[in-house]
């Protein structure tokens, strides 16, 4: 098979130059006997980062259909990723492979219980609603899992970042250019009043993919290993910083601030407690900014106490936050109602897609601004089509309790292993995932699964380190730090 793509993945090699560079600096230091060629395996990076980003391009599908070109290519990159598992023969059982096995079993049985409840209850459903998930969870299942599948798995991930962060970074500078006219595709409509929404039909969707973006290339450049990684981390970060802000999406701004203050108390706290680094300079440095930050908040109170922080919140969000109040009203409205959703099915939900009807107030907007409809939003039909725009609360009115409870289990366990690897970065990343999972579903977004993917396999070389000793070995550098293997294998890497 690789012979006969040979000359597609040569073109695409020198297509893209800069990140076939990096990822084939990276694979040479990660290279292993049973590691694919360089060629196949930049292609297959190339594959899996296009698909992620055109997954958000929701104006390219035609004719209303939930798949895309986005879509396709992930389709492609799970059909070459199970062969290529297959080929190597070697175990697909990684800790975060059972973790991501364990929730999608869990929250299968969840939607199927919730189904069950729906049709014994007579609950009225939009079928081509309830489709497009039972279509959707599958494939996000199969990313989910195949992404940390095998031994390589954080290798490959890694490997992925980087080229989801520099292809990202093109693709949103060609949005850029769609909308200043230097592109003409006259299919797209790159504006949704003032706010820039790209190739996607929401801004807050293509807000979502900024969002992770920048997260992403702020974990690369804490795992980067030299000062040219850096500065091109650095680099990815900018468009996305950009364009998220034009998008105007309150969540982007919270997510990305959130994230921002989150890592430097994480690093901070991973350099206090990481003996291997008791003879450097950074436990130093870090004891230096515990005691100097404090003291330098005490200086600075006058003039922080002099700051209306309602003003300084309100100039943050889209418009001034003249909708702010509005959006709230509406946002606690939706919640309620799906909060007794929950109650009506005994806490076992209804199954697949919305159970919520449309507000008033949204159908009301609609009739007297046309424009204001995106084009994927539910149509008024007499069937309660509307989410909740809150993952914990929608998964509730699918899979009830038990959904919740999965879903919860899988951020803390993403959570947990993240933080016993020592990456600031990637706890960063979840934080800001969370929080972006307080204001729509995430769970049929591809590029959330990603980020999921990239904090289960943290560690995942450790893990086999750790596991190829000897019980006796164990026990005797148990007494000693619980991973001080990371930073010899980190070395390795890099």
């Amino acid at each position: 098979m690789i012979n006969v793509w040979q000359p597609i993945f040569v073109t695409v090699d020198q297509a893209f130059p800069l990140g076939s560079a990096i990822v084939g600096r990276i694979d040479a230091s990660n290279r292993r006997a049973s590691s694919p060629a360089p060629i196949a395996v930049i292609v297959m990076s190339y594959l899996a980062a296009v698909g992620l980003l055109l997954t958000t391009a929701t104006q390219f599908r035609l004719g209303g259909l939930p798949i895309g070109p986005g879509e396709i290519c992930l389709v492609i990159w799970l059909g070459l990723s199970f062969l290529d598992q297959t080929y190597r023969r070697g175990s697909l059982v990684t800790p975060g492979f059972s973790c991501m096995l364990t929730f999608w079993a869990v929250f299968a049985i969840a939607e199927s219980l919730g189904a069950l409840t729906g049709y014994v209850i007579r609950y009225p459903r939009d079928i081509g609603l309830f489709l497009h998930d039972v279509m959707a969870y599958p494939l996000m299942a199969a990313f989910g899992c195949l992404s940390v599948a095998g031994n390589e798995a954080e290798v490959r991930l890694h490997r992925m970042a980087w080229t989801f962060a520099g292809a990202g970074a093109a693709f949103l500078l060609l949005q850029l250019a769609a909308a200043w006219g230097l592109t003409d595709l006259p299919f797209l409509s790159p504006w949704f009043g003032d706010r820039f929404r790209g190739w996607s039909n929401n801004p807050n969707q293509l807000g979502f993919l900024c969002a992770l973006l920048v997260l992403v290339t702020l974990h690369l450049a804490d795992r980067a290993s030299g000062r040219s990684e850096w500065l091109t981390a650095l680099g990815y970060s900018i468009p996305p910083i950009c364009i998220g802000r034009l998008t105007k999406s309150d969540a982007f701004t919270v997510a990305v601030l959130a994230a921002g203050l989150v890592f430097p108390v994480v690093k901070l706290r991973i350099w206090l407690i990481s003996a291997r680094l008791g003879h450097t300079l950074r436990p130093r440095i870090a004891v230096i900014a515990m005691i100097g930050v404090p003291l330098m908040m005490v200086t600075l109170s006058p003039f922080l106490l002099s700051i209306d922080p309602q003003a300084l919140s309100m100039s943050m969000m889209k418009d001034g936050g003249k909708e702010a109040k509005q959006e709230s009203k509406l946002r606690f409205e939706l919640w309620g109602e799906a909060m007794d959703r929950g109650f009506e099915s005994y806490m076992l939900g209804l199954g697949p897609g919305p159970h919520l009807p449309i507000p008033s107030s949204i159908i009301g907007a609609r009739n007297l601004e046309p424009g204001l409809d995106t084009g994927d939003h539910p149509q008024v039909n007499g069937t309660p089509n509307f989410e909740a725009h809150n993952t914990f609360l929608d998964l509730l009115t699918q899979g009830g309790l038990l959904a919740v409870l999965s879903f919860v289990w899988l951020v803390i366990s993403a959570l947990a292993n993240s933080y016993r690897a020592r990456q600031a970065g990637l706890i960063a990343l979840l934080i800001g995932l969370v929080l972006f999972a307080l204001t729509g579903l995430v769970v049929r977004e591809p590029i959330f699964w990603f980020g999921i993917a990239l904090c289960l396999a943290a560690g995942s070389l450790t893990w086999r380190a750790r596991a190829s000793i000897s019980p006796i070995e164990g026990r005797k550098r148990a007494a000693q730090d619980l991973l001080s293997y990371t930073g010899r294998l980190d070395r390795t890497r890099h």
